[in-house]
């Protein structure tokens, strides 16, 4: 039944769905071949009474793959029971219709299945329970969470802060409240965007998942846009298999272009190289395929701290300061760097665009702005076709001539102390960060276009006298050239 029948009842199903409440709740409808996957990734021996979680269950895609094991012989002594929240009405005739199919044919095989599916908001019901103190009792949650921003000012912000649990994004929220509802050793096997694996915003949730569960296994699909293509979703998606308060193991990793699985590979890995024992911030590496030559690199060991350097974002918003912005320098301004000014190696400053080039000097604007000197730039944000994630830029003030420097929010600055570094490290930082090798290990562990502060906070670099000579080195070349600097850093390597 999964492989036909749900996908057609899926494609109708999404066209009744209202277009603006879709967006609004987030709503992704699982294709059959990864709801399948993702049913098959639960432990094989199960064989004690199951009760599953669908929190989210749409027409009831994942509910089916896991009832299509039951079908085949799992868990064959046993009846089973569902628990299923669906928040959209229009989708409930649908998940009703199904689980009914499903109810027929395993009465057949002697099997009673009892479920309660429920037209209630998911995030509303689990919070109250938590707050009852109603004991778990799922055995197992299969999910795919809408995916959307939780608003700082809304009830389920409100709700998730009254249990203790500070997030940013409905799907990590989905998954934390069904964790919290499981019993020990119960799994739990969700389809959600990598997003969560670095950052600041999701740092409550990697510690949740990471003190309170195992990582079993962790599917990657490399493509973008394949997961999900009928939903023109363009996250980078992960499927995440955790087993609540079990023995930190070795973690599978695997990988697919797209959703047909076609191209599927796995390899298995120690836990440090997915979560690293020193690591404040957790975040969750997913091994590349190219060897990882900064992780593994003796000579890449030290921090910023270590180097005397900070990093932070730009603190200029534009739009926060409208009225202190020129389109062109003028008495009472100084030079305010956009990403666009960056062309080559260093400033392309003033130029003929859309954005400023200057902003006013005064008592309103001049705690934003950075002494003239040497700074490393990084843009915040790249297009996905870019062939790198991570694109570094040297501030030289001889270019500007001006005693202050505006650097705006899509920039992230390498300083020290809110001033310039000398021009050999500044140099330095910009080439390392802009090799290949970099551009891979940043993969490991981010799956977007955006590189915050906290990430090249949390890399590590080559020591300040090996960053030094390599700027020195640089500094001979018009551009930074990615496969000169890839030689030049094999030498530390």
């Amino acid at each position: 039944m999964i492989s036909g029948t749900i996908d057609t009842i899926r494609i109708k199903a999404t066209k009744e769905l209202n277009q603006s409440k879709r967006a609004e709740l987030g709503q992704f409808l699982t294709p059959s071949v990864i709801a399948k996957f993702m049913a098959g990734l639960f432990k094989k021996d199960y064989n004690t009474p199951i009760h599953l979680l669908d929190a989210g269950a749409g027409v009831g895609s994942l509910t089916a793959a896991f009832l299509d094991r039951k079908l085949n012989g799992w868990n064959a002594n046993h009846d089973i029971q569902i628990t299923a929240y669906e928040i959209d009405a229009i989708l409930l005739p649908y998940l009703r219709k199904n689980i009914s199919e499903y109810k027929s044919l395993l009465s057949k095989e002697n099997c009673v299945l009892k479920e309660s599916l429920l037209n209630l908001d998911f995030i509303v019901d689990a919070v109250l329970k938590i707050e009852k103190e109603c004991p778990p009792v799922f055995t197992h949650a299969i999910l795919n969470p809408p995916y959307k921003k939780i608003n700082s000012s809304s009830q389920h912000r409100f709700l998730l802060s009254s249990i203790g649990f500070e997030t940013v994004n409905l799907y990590t929220a989905f998954v934390a409240l069904s964790l919290m509802q499981l019993k020990d050793n119960g799994e739990l096997v969700a389809i959600i965007p990598r997003s969560f694996c670095n950052g600041n915003y999701y740092k409550s949730f990697r510690k949740l998942i990471t003190q309170n569960a195992a990582i079993k296994h962790i599917h990657l699909f490399e493509s973008r846009t394949q997961a999900f293509k009928d939903d023109d979703v363009l996250q980078e998606n992960i499927i995440i298999h955790l087993i609540k308060g079990a023995p930190q193991g070795k973690v599978i990793v695997s990988r697919s272009t797209n959703e047909s699985l076609n191209d599927f590979t796995e390899n298995s890995y120690p836990y440090e190289q997915i979560v690293k024992p020193d690591d404040s911030e957790a975040f969750i590496h997913i091994p590349n395929l190219k060897e990882n030559l900064i992780e593994n690199s003796d000579a890449i060991t030290y921090t910023l701290a270590d180097l005397g350097v900070e990093v932070s974002t730009g603190p200029v918003v534009d739009f926060r300061v409208k009225e202190h912005l020129f389109m062109e320098p003028e008495n009472g301004t100084i030079p305010l760097l956009y990403p666009n000014h960056f062309n080559g190696k260093e400033l392309d400053w003033p130029k003929q665009s859309k954005k400023p080039n200057a902003i006013a000097l005064n008592l309103d604007t001049q705690k934003m702005f950075y002494p003239s000197g040497f700074y490393t730039l990084v843009r915040r944000f790249s297009s996905k076709e870019e062939k790198q994630r991570v694109v570094a830029r040297v501030v030289n003030p001889e270019m500007l001539k001006s005693k202050f420097i505006g650097i705006e929010n899509h920039l992230n600055v390498f300083h020290s102390a809110k001033k310039g570094i000398s021009e050999d490290l500044a140099y330095g930082i910009a080439a390392y960060l802009n090799s290949s090798f970099v551009d891979i290990h940043f993969r490991s562990f981010s799956g977007h276009t955006q590189v915050n502060a906290t990430d090249l906070r949390q890399m590590k670099y080559p020591s300040k006298n090996e960053l030094s000579k390599l700027g020195k080195w640089a500094k001979k070349f018009k551009t930074f050239d990615q496969v000169k600097i890839d030689e030049q850093l094999m030498k530390i390597l």
